[in-house]
Parts: C-alpha cells; structure tokens; sequence
C-alpha cells in the first residue's frame, strides 16, 4: 500500500470498455513514507479529490480492491487519509 497525494486528473475518452465510467487520478506517493519518486496513474472510485492524501493499493490487490478483477487496472484509489499523524505526513 502506497501513501501519496491526489496532484491531477487524467482523461481518456478511448479506453477498454471494462474502465468506461471510470475516473483517473495522478498520484505523487509520499517519499519519506517509502514511496517512489515516480508519480502514477490510479483508478478513483471513492470520490477523491486534487489535493487529499490517499490510499493507493496496486497489483491484484488495487483490481480485488475495486470490484474490478477483470479489469487492466494496476493502481487504485482504495482511501482517503482523514489524518497522517504519526505518519510524519502533515496535510
């Protein structure tokens, strides 16, 4: 699981038809939490916005985590952090 922060949106209008409907974020993961410096493209089904600490699972975990197990999705959006105390992240 990856802490990072919502920094964009993506659009895609041509996309598999398993990801119709679909919101797309751009998430910065959180470097002194142990995450990369790459930034990367998550699947949104929680309502997150630009600017909020996330969740992110990837893998099969981010496809179980969404109900989309059939999908091509390799990150997704599984939380919002309401709080990163004790984390060293500060919101």
């Amino acid at each position: 699981m990856i802490v990072g922060k919502v920094v964009g949106t993506v659009v895609s209008t041509r996309k598999n038809e398993n990801l119709i409907g679909c919101k797309f974020m751009v998430i910065e993961p959180i470097a002194e939490l142990g995450g990369s410096s790459k930034k990367l493209v998550a699947i949104d089904n929680i309502g997150a916005g630009i600017g909020e600490m996330v969740l992110v699972a990837q893998g099969s975990a981010a496809r179980i985590g969404c109900n989309m197990a059939e999908s091509p999705v390799d990150a997704a959006i599984v939380g919002i952090v309401d709080d990163g105390t004790g984390l060293g992240v500060v919101k």
